[in-house]
């Protein structure tokens, strides 16, 4: 297949974060983040594929007894000894863009300390360094679900409106000490995911509160006013600098044509983009003054949090897009394994080993919904399978199911840009294997990039290219041409 519909200078490459990848929690001053508290619990045992809610208790039990159990994220991948080996890695395939994050506990390891970590400073200093010798632009995300545990036990996480204070100082002091080397940033990953996992979203325990739903959208408000004001300081900083928020975004259909199915997918849809229309919008919608007081939702702004969202909004969307569900009113319908974003299951769509459905044309829905939306440029920072690898005995990994599933994403990508819809670029997730975000597994794999670690963090660390390595580079080297 031959194609020529991608801009130039288009922005491919590949997206992970710190607490997935890096590792080494212990070293270079770095402190604990929430991320380090979720323990390995196998696929048997577990309910459904979403990030644990932890309490409380369980952060103390954990914290007393923590030789008891295994912590994935605490490990990742060694990126924090062998970042050189897998940039390298990257370059090979010419990416464009390394989407990563840092890791706010290596910065400042309590979260509210006075002044920064400088051995966590000189990490990313090595890391951009490292990635301009391969003239690959990094693509910045400062909070990516490790939040500083401290912040977390201490504050109750965003639920206190000081965390406000203390991501800027963090934001500030990472903006100021990279702005030669860094350009493009997001706030904060998948902000929506606040109201589905506080914990997760942004270190808030939810099991001691007597108004829950309330709590998180508190939280929300300080992360929309720390976003807001974070971008501020970024072009104040480097006026070249662009600034994202980022969605956890699934299209959202009816699951029939009964009209009560169809109000239902709207209202489903607005939940979802309530997070972008503060971030671009610049304030609160309408629809969500019905939904709070409907629910009983009270949130205290200060004077001054309305005209701040309205006066620093972001430069770009980004998203992360990985499958579609539906809405319907029909209570016997059947319904997907139990996820962030679940719903009834799509007769015209397959499921991945996860019980996700695979819907590439569902992306050219969403980019162009969100284009016509927002009028704003759009980037695709997360698109993958996370699926079983199997290693054969001449260390060759045939992943042509990822192959597949990747390239039907980028066509529809490239529809969407044919609709006249402004895409900046696209990071595939995990572009190396790398830890799970919900399961905390290996065996959930998403790379280009095997790597040899299995769910009980045993293995070498190797890192074995894939069929898939060889495609994707020549999807770059071609510009989207070759697929």
């Amino acid at each position: 297949m031959v194609y020529s519909r991608f801009p130039k200078g288009f922005l491919w490459g590949g997206a992970t974060s710190a607490c997935q990848i890096e590792g080494a929690y212990d070293e270079g001053g770095r402190g604990l983040s929430i991320a380090d508290m979720v323990r390995f619990v196998p696929k048997e045992k577990r309910s459904g594929d979403k990030p644990p809610s932890i309490t409380r208790k369980e952060i103390e039990e954990i914290l007393k007894n923590e030789k008891n159990y295994y912590f994935p994220k605490r490990y990742g991948i060694d990126f924090y000894h062998r970042y050189k080996e897998d940039i390298k890695l990257f370059s090979e395939m010419g990416f464009k863009v390394f989407r990563l994050s840092i890791s706010w506990s290596r910065i400042f390891p309590n979260g509210d300390d006075e002044e920064p970590n400088e051995q966590g400073l000189e990490f990313y200093d090595d890391v951009f360094d490292e990635c301009r010798k391969y003239n690959m632009r990094p693509l910045v995300t400062l909070s990516h679900y490790d939040t500083p545990l401290n912040l977390a036990v201490k504050y109750n996480g965003w639920a206190d409106r000081r965390l406000i204070g203390f991501f800027l100082r963090f934001a500030r002091t990472v903006f100021e000490r990279y702005k030669d080397k860094v350009d493009i940033w997001l706030t904060f990953n998948e902000i929506n995911v606040m109201a589905k996992n506080p914990y997760t979203g942004g270190g808030v325990f939810t099991d001691d509160c007597e108004d829950p739903l309330s709590l998180r959208y508190q939280a929300a408000h300080h992360q929309f006013v720390a976003s807001a004001l974070a971008t501020k300081i970024a072009h104040e900083i480097n006026p070249d600098n662009k600034v994202g928020c980022m969605l956890s975004r699934n299209a959202i259909y009816p699951e029939t044509n009964n009209p009560l199915d169809i109000i239902k997918a709207q209202k489903s849809n607005q939940m979802n983009l309530f997070f972008t229309d503060v971030c671009v919008r610049g304030k609160y919608p309408e629809y969500m003054m019905r939904y709070f007081n409907e629910n009983n939702i009270s949130i205290e702004k200060e004077l001054g949090d309305d005209e701040i969202l309205k006066l620093y909004p972001v430069d770009f969307v980004s998203i992360s897009y990985y499958k579609s569900v539906s809405e319907g009113t029909d209570a016997n319908a059947e319904r997907l394994p139990d996820s962030l974003f679940t719903g009834v299951k799509n007769p015209y769509l397959e499921t991945t080993n996860w019980g996700w459905q695979i819907d590439p044309v569902g992306l050219r829905w969403v980019l162009n919904d969100l284009y016509d939306r927002y009028q704003k440029p759009i980037f695709i920072v997360e698109n993958g399978l996370g699926t079983y690898d199997k290693v054969e005995e001449d260390g060759s990994i045939h992943d042509d199911y990822r192959v597949d599933y990747l390239r039907k994403h980028i066509i529809q990508m490239r529809e969407a840009i044919e609709d006249g819809v402004d895409v900046m670029g696209y990071t595939t997730w995990g572009p190396i294997d790398l830890v799970s975000d919900s399961t905390s597994e290996m065996s959930k794999r998403y790379g280009f990039i095997y790597v040899d670690k299995d769910d009980y963090g045993k293995g070498s660390l190797k890192r074995l290219k894939k069929d898939s390595f060889f495609w994707y580079k020549d999807v770059i080297e071609s510009n989207g041409e070759r697929l």
